[in-house]
């Protein structure tokens, strides 16, 4: 039988990743042996195993350590192998498509921590003045001739970290449920809020219409006002539903104090958009002072960066909204480089898009009154979030009210 010994190190028993090893190796139709084994004899301490992977081919072998690698089980002393991406935008054959979590890549005897990771991604090797870099690249920005990394015998992943107990978050770390004490949930985000901010890392609030049309955009806008987010990633129709509501006091042609409709409301949000427009983009419109108020006046007013990503649903657009996806996900990407903290409310398409381009050791509250939201977000393999089960309005106004000015 062909073999191939593999390194498995951290938290692996409380976590369960040892046993996800094992169990991927034999529904692969191999076989294994454990041939060392040291565990961790403090909390912090990590554990350590060397496992002989064996198979009857080259190909489950193969297989096997493509799976296992995804848990953290690196294969001993490889070095990596690297070929010429054949065009623009196209990977080589067997690229190695990275994850979210923390990577390393052996190249020359040295392992190098691959850069900027998220998943779904390739790795280029780079060479600068001060050494060789391993680059986590989107498909769509790979160049002819780079040098990217293909198969996986020399990547090294480590395993996500485990949800504490006793971290602010740790009451929130079994499974998504909607039966859970929501002032104490609410309470550890703005702890987690406060602790993000001690570590002088950014906060990114990820947010959908759902926001505006339930009258909890006040609290938004208080939280911005309040210096409490520093990124806000968006589309459309939250933008245009604040500036309709501070324009035309509705949204989607409800109005927000008396929750009646209003004749004619229908073309409200477009009216808003054409408004918007007529003057340039918002930041324009705030300078101008046609737009007084709101999450999105907030936004400038208080210096605080946004991304509004479009979707083909969207009329108008605002001319701020960026309607090239490709595009959009750059942006985002530009503003994720100390982000400690991501607070996604109502939103499942931006949510998952955001959770895709983030490390995992970003830390992730999802809130949303359908848990299929956030269990979908998780399986998509954002697993460091935290969900929580409940109404946004109700969200926004305990969270803005526990936070200091």
């Amino acid at each position: 039988m062909l073999s191939e010994t593999v390194h498995l190190d951290g938290h692996i028993i409380d976590s369960g990743t040892l046993s996800k090893v094992l169990d991927l190796i034999l529904l692969h139709g191999g076989d294994y042996e454990i041939t060392t084994f040291t565990i961790g004899t403090t909390r912090e301490a990590a554990s350590h195993a060397e496992i002989i992977v064996r198979t009857e081919t080259a190909e489950e072998l193969h297989h096997i350590l493509q799976e296992i690698g995804q848990q953290g089980a690196a294969a001993v002393a490889h070095d990596a192998e690297w070929a010429a991406a054949p065009a623009d935008g196209v990977f080589p054959d067997d690229f190695y498509s990275t994850t979210n979590l923390e990577t390393q890549v052996r190249h020359a005897g040295t392992w190098l921590l691959i850069e900027d990771i998220e998943m779904d991604c390739g790795v280029v090797l780079q060479a600068r003045p001060d050494g060789p870099h391993a680059v986590t690249v989107p498909v769509h920005r790979v160049k002819r001739g780079d040098q990217v990394l293909v198969h996986e015998a020399a990547v090294r992943v480590v395993p996500a970290p485990r949800k504490d107990p006793v971290s602010v978050f740790g009451f929130m770390s079994s499974e998504v449920s909607a039966e859970r004490p929501k002032e104490l949930s609410v309470a550890a985000v703005a702890a987690g809020m406060i602790d993000t901010r001690k570590e002088g890392r950014k906060i990114l609030f990820v947010g959908g219409p759902a926001i505006i049309h339930t009258g909890a955009g006040v609290y938004l806008e208080q939280l911005i006002a309040g210096g409490w987010i520093d990124v806000l990633f968006a589309g459309n129709a939250l933008a245009t539903h604040d500036i309709e509501s501070a324009l035309l006091g509705t949204s989607l042609g409800i109005r927000l104090a008396t929750g009646a409709p209003v004749a004619t409301g229908h073309n409200h949000h477009l009216r808003a958009i054409n408004a918007i427009r007529a003057v340039g983009g918002i930041k324009p419109a705030v300078e101008k002072g046609v737009l007084t108020r709101g999450v999105m006046h907030a936004c400038v007013t208080h210096d605080v960066d946004y991304v509004l990503a479009g979707s083909i649903r969207d009329d108008g657009p605002l001319p701020d909204v960026i309607t090239d996806s490709v595009r959009g996900q750059d942006e985002m990407r530009r503003r994720i480089p100390g982000v400690g903290l991501a607070i996604m409310v109502a939103t499942t398409l931006h949510s998952v898009a955001t959770g895709n381009l983030l490390p995992a050791s970003v830390r992730i509250i999802c809130v949303d009154n359908n848990t299929d939201t956030i269990t979908k977000l998780m399986d998509r393999g954002t697993r460091q979030a935290f969900g929580l089960v409940t109404d946004c309005q109700f969200f926004l106004k305990e969270l803005a009210a526990r936070l200091p000015r």
